[in-house]
């Protein structure tokens, strides 16, 4: 049963990065990664997509075809990818393999907050479908952008109800401790808990009592798996994250 994983994230968080080293590493393992682009702004990719929404739709067409500026442009493009949601699942149907990489496009809102993405998602086949989530490094390292970036994933997660993975991407950027940090807010609440009343944070009661009610909606102690595309780091940890919500941690044939 092939899967269908969506890299979802904010703009910058290095969606089409990871898509692509997934894609090589799968390669060099015996596995077979479809990569999906399904950003029709997209001006450069890091990979050629075996499958591209540019190929339907293109962000520089509507503005030309209905006069809207960029953002108008955008969201109108959001709105009819579910349109070409039969013709994208026709062209996936012709392969073989066993995941199909999705790149979402690289404002957030304009896959997570569409009702059409939920149709495009459901016609590509919604039970086999899972969101690797990434969370930007720059914003991790703060605490009140950490909780932020929590209540996004969450957000997108209820929005979609799909399995959820959080990754914490470009984790080559950060220090030793602000790596720890994370890895630490993310495992156990309490010490986000004493790093916001330590900060004499506004609100932080509230900040507290949101966070605990996010692990408890995401997991209880959300284990949050750092990667590197630069340095190659992290892909057998998203794999192994992926086997286990959906084959129990057994293998696939490689082919």
């Amino acid at each position: 049963m092939p899967v269908n994983i969506y890299m979802v994230g904010t703009a910058g968080c290095g969606k089409s990065t990871l898509t692509n080293e997934f894609k090589l590493w799968m390669e060099i393992n015996g596995f077979q990664g479809i990569t999906v682009n399904l950003d029709p702004g997209a001006e450069q990719l890091p990979y050629q997509p075996d499958i591209d929404i540019r190929d339907w739709l293109s962000l520089a067409d509507v503005m030309s075809e209905y006069g809207l500026g960029p953002n108008g442009a955008q969201i109108a493009c959001a709105d009819m990818m579910a349109l070409n949601a039969p013709d994208l699942r026709e062209v996936m149907d012709t392969y073989e393999g066993h995941y199909f990489l999705m790149d979402t496009p690289g404002q957030i809102e304009l896959f997570a907050f569409r009702r059409s993405s939920r149709e495009l998602v459901s016609t590509l086949g919604a039970s086999e479908s899972l969101m690797v989530y990434l969370f930007d490094p720059i914003l991790s390292k703060q605490p009140t952008g950490f909780v932020s970036l929590l209540l996004m994933a969450v957000t997108t997660q209820v929005r979609f109800d799909m399995p959820y993975l959080p990754v914490l991407s470009k984790s080559d950027l950060l220090t030793g401790t602000e790596l720890e940090d994370i890895m630490g807010w993310a495992g156990d609440t309490s010490s986000l808990e004493s790093v916001l009343r330590e900060g004499n944070i506004r609100n932080c009661y509230a900040s507290i009592e949101l966070v605990k009610g996010l692990n408890e909606i995401i997991n209880e102690g959300m284990e949050i798996i750092p990667v590197s595309s630069r340095e190659r780091s992290g892909m057998e940890d998203i794999y192994t994250g992926v086997q286990s919500i959906f084959f129990g941690c057994d293998d696939l044939e490689s082919y």
